[in-house]
């Protein structure tokens, strides 16, 4: 990977240049969606733009590769029960990011799960605008991977 991002804490969900945000809600328990979240090596089980992933440093890091060929060695900023998911991306090989994380919290909500999904950017001003222009298709693909979830949880 050849591009080095800036080191941003939690608080980065709600003060990145670039936010974007998606809910859900899910039939399935906050309890089994965390643990889907934890399960780092399933995602591509139920995410189907990630084409790999493998825990790194006994669980405290994450090597993601997206289909197309995007890969990012992140950093696990949050694991909180039953709560909250975050992650922060240190290197990548898309040129003009400078700062990634994507946080997940759930809460439980009518026997299930509202899933809330913030995508924490910052970049160039292409990059930012790129990635604004993306939003639909980010949407899908979170609304996607949330159904896939749901369904691989109540198959278990």
């Amino acid at each position: 990977m050849t591009h080095r991002l800036r080191s941003v804490g939690l608080e980065y969900a709600e003060t990145a240049p670039v936010r974007l945000a998606f809910v859900a809600k899910v039939s399935a328990a906050p309890e089994a969606v965390f643990e889907a979240f934890t399960d780092v090596e399933g995602w591509p089980r139920w995410f189907r733009q990630v084409k790999d992933a493998r825990s790194t440093d006994g669980g405290k890091g994450r090597e993601i590769r997206l289909m197309g060929g995007t890969r990012f060695r992140e950093t696990v900023m949050a694991a909180d029960p039953y709560e909250r998911y975050a992650y922060r991306v240190d290197e990548t090989n898309v040129p003009g990011l400078r700062a990634l994380l994507e946080e997940w919290t759930l809460r439980s909500a009518d026997g299930g799960t509202v899933v809330r999904y913030v995508f924490a950017v910052d970049g160039t001003a292409v990059l930012r605008g790129a990635v604004r222009a993306m939003r639909p298709g980010l949407r899908r693909a979170f609304h996607q991977a949330v159904r896939n979830l749901d369904r691989m949880v109540a198959a278990a």
